[in-house]
């Protein structure tokens, strides 16, 4: 990471980055070390390994005024990953410590200076790691406690995973932290597997029957069942980019495919099935499904493509976690995971396939696809589950401490409906707070309306961002726009929760009031909005 000269923690932030790198290579399951400090001042870092051999990282002020940030990373691989699968190809794995989103040393520094102490794990397993994750944390927050005896305040932030992580540590442990603020939230384990599972089934019964999808060994064998569904998935998906304009179906396609093909159903409305019946977002990081180049394709290219090309894009995103994700729950659970046995793909998208007609080809090309995609087709034979998820940790949604929530709209990897889910949760937790209050008022005039705990920040998209060359092609080269792509928040973004989590954690309530407003605002492309609703993943039905 680069960090500021200019800044007065350069070389502490430095430091800590040294000791992150030095920790990686400490074995799991070893026995608790430390915390060793090194008594450096203005600020001392202090390293060491939970029971679990989870790594840790503290960053402790001289001016430490009782408050301590614990910071939860989101989903790491675990598994490496060869130099030339694409996209991600050279991975290694690694449990190096993360006591700020991304080490961002703005971050860090704002906490540093307010006399506020940061810490992270890198946790003992990579992957899918809910459970052990707040098992970690726990012990963390005890060890820091111990350590620093004058710690008085414990707030809690993560992002992805390391969001759910957060958000079900305050669920399990409530006493231990006085606020959390859990960023673009990963849902429970079904319902994000379900998204995956979808669209993987979805790309292998249209696009390519050889991706296994699910199901994989275990061991060896299973590592290379995974990245190669990796080469596979993305080799399909050039194959489909490079036939958005005329609608030709890759050759890898199955002999369902090709039916549809000899129907003349264009390759992308059915990648764009694909999405809507998994849950994709349909706008993305260059795609805002609004506009469209000069010309004869200005309405268009909005209406009938840019949905599919958003989708494309989102699900070349998702599909490389979505398949080392399942790979991973399936190892822990003891068998495949996905089941699509009974799955209504055209309730699914009953109201979807009405906006998005025409991007999909009309009624008739709609209902062709439904049945292919029907249990009564033999080309597509469903999944059946031979596991089952229960011993894994669920969120119960319940909020028992100030809650800061933020998440992107278009977020692909984690989408909006698991923060929704959480704001759907506490809507009737906090009706049957006020009920339980005006109860226990009867009779007496002390009546006080409960304090609100959940604040939903949302991280909006632009009126419109797609933009074209002179030759009327989309521009794919600049940055994602806000609100798009995963976990995609400015410095400023992550300032603005750190605030409001600090400002929780000392009072103990959320303030939203006109400088709340206004700090928002000043943030940039956030949004407060007591009347959005972003849809529940396809796992809830909805």
């Amino acid at each position: 990471m680069r960090i500021s000269h200019k800044s007065r923690f350069t070389t502490l932030v430095g430091a800590a980055a040294l000791v992150v790198a030095s920790l990686s290579a400490v074995p799991a399951h070893a026995a608790a070390v430390g915390p060793i400090c090194d008594a450096k001042v203005p600020v001392q870092t202090c390293q060491g390994t939970t029971a679990d051999g989870a790594p840790y990282v503290m960053m402790v002020p001289a001016n430490f005024n009782g408050m301590v940030a614990l910071y939860s990373h989101g989903y790491r691989y675990n598994i490496d990953i060869p130099a030339g699968i694409p996209v991600v190809g050279g991975y290694k794995v690694t449990n190096t410590p993360e006591p700020v989103p991304g080490g961002n040393p703005a971050v860090a520094n704002y906490f540093l200076s307010q006399g506020i102490a940061i810490m992270g794990s890198g946790f003992a397993r990579q992957g899918w790691n809910l459970d052990s994750a707040i098992a970690t944390n726990a012990e963390l927050i005890d060890t820091f406690k111990k350590k620093f005896t004058k710690t008085t305040k414990v707030v809690a932030w993560g992002s992805s995973l390391g969001g759910i992580i957060t958000q079900s540590l305050a669920e399990k442990y409530p006493t231990l932290v006085n606020a959390v603020a859990p960023m673009c939230m990963a849902d429970n384990i079904s319902a994000e597997l379900t998204t995956a599972g979808d669209f993987l089934w979805g790309l292998k019964t249209f696009f390519d029957p050889t991706i296994k999808g699910g199901n994989y060994s275990a061991g060896a064998a299973g590592n290379a069942e995974a990245l190669g569904d990796i080469v596979k998935v993305l080799t399909v998906m050039g194959k489909l980019q490079a036939g958005v304009a005329t609608g030709a179906w890759p050759d890898s396609s199955s002999a369902t495919g090709k039916a549809l093909a000899a129907a003349g159903i264009p390759s992308r409305s059915a990648l764009l099935l694909v999405g809507l019946m998994s849950g994709l977002p349909t706008q993305s990081a260059h795609f805002d499904s609004i506009s469209g180049p000069e010309g004869a394709l200005k309405l268009t290219f909005p209406l009938a493509v840019s949905p599919a090309l958003a989708v494309l894009e989102n699900g070349a995103n998702a599909a490389i976690l979505a398949i080392l994700a399942t790979q991973d729950v399936e190892l822990q659970a003891g068998g495949s995971v996905f089941d699509n046995s009974t799955t209504d793909y055209a309730a699914r998208v009953a109201d979807s396939s009405v906006i998005y007609n025409a991007a999909l080809s009309g009624n008739t090309a709609v209902t062709a696809m439904l049945g292919a995609l029907s249990p009564a087709n033999p080309g597509a034979p469903r999944a059946k589950a031979t596991a089952k998820l229960t011993a894994l940790y669920a969120t119960t949604g319940k909020i028992n401490v100030p809650t800061i929530m933020m998440t992107g709209v278009a977020d692909p990897i984690t989408p909006a409906g698991a923060t929704q889910r959480i704001i759907d949760k506490y809507v009737d937790q906090y009706a049957a707070e006020k009920e339980a209050a005006q109860k226990a008022s009867y009779g007496t005039t002390s009546y006080q309306t409960p304090k609100k705990q959940l604040l939903a920040i949302w991280s909006v998209t632009p009126k419109s961002w797609t933009t074209f060359d002179a030759a009327g092609a989309p521009v794919t080269t600049a940055a994602a726009a806000p609100g798009t792509n995963h976990c995609n928040f400015t410095t400023a973004n992550y300032l603005t929760v750190a605030k409001f989590l600090v400002d929780s954690g000392k009072t103990g309530t959320l303030s939203w009031n006109a400088a709340a407003m206004t700090a928002v605002r000043k943030s940039k492309g956030l949004l407060v909005d007591p009347e959005f609703r972003a849809p529940l993943l396809k796992f809830y039905g909805e």
